[in-house]
């Protein structure tokens, strides 16, 4: 058993579109994530950005990631400091960018966890368990395997082909890519 993620709950609901993580009016004067991230969710929760510690952890429900397929959205979560999104499910596309810049999805029933919970998502051999520390309990969870987790290892897509000579998968995905 190894931790991958401790942190505190910061919970949203269904159906979170790219345009709430960062809005489309502020990508239009740049995409810099180091500055974008001051206006994370500000369509949701005004206050957020101001309000993550490193090491949060966003839990929402089904569909996280729907809308835009622009890689923003998961690199300025990155950049505020959160390391995982746990949800019920995510938009293809949000997913994919997220293994490819390094931002852990943890997919899982998140019914019952609140707003500021102490989460921990541990591995346990091929299978993963989410656990909220503050409720006492645990849910089975699935998080990216195979070269997806390669990828998530090195941080990303582009260290992970820094770090190689050539392209070849190391192992075969758990989740079609």
């Amino acid at each position: 058993m190894s931790v991958i993620v401790r942190g505190r709950a910061r919970r949203f609901g269904d159906d979170v579109n790219t345009d709430y993580i960062i809005s489309s009016t502020r990508k239009k004067s740049t995409i810099d994530e180091s500055i974008l991230k001051q206006y994370l969710f500000e369509t949701l929760d005004p206050a957020f950005a101001a309000s993550v510690e490193p090491g949060d952890v966003i839990v929402a429900g089904r569909n996280f990631g729907c809308g835009s397929a622009m890689e923003v959205a998961a690199t300025v979560i990155l950049a505020a400091g959160i390391k995982a999104v746990i949800a019920q499910s995510f938009s293809r596309t949000f997913y994919r960018n997220a293994v490819n810049n390094g931002l852990l999805p943890v997919e899982c029933d998140t019914s019952g966890i609140a707003e500021g919970d102490a989460i921990v998502v541990e591995q346990r051999g091929a299978s993963a368990r989410v656990i909220d520390r503050t409720a006492g309990a645990e849910r089975d969870a699935t998080i990216p395997g195979g070269i997806a987790a390669d990828i998530l290892s090195a941080g990303g897509l582009v260290p992970f082909l820094r770090g190689r000579k050539s392209f070849s998968a190391t192992s075969s995905p758990s989740r079609s890519a």
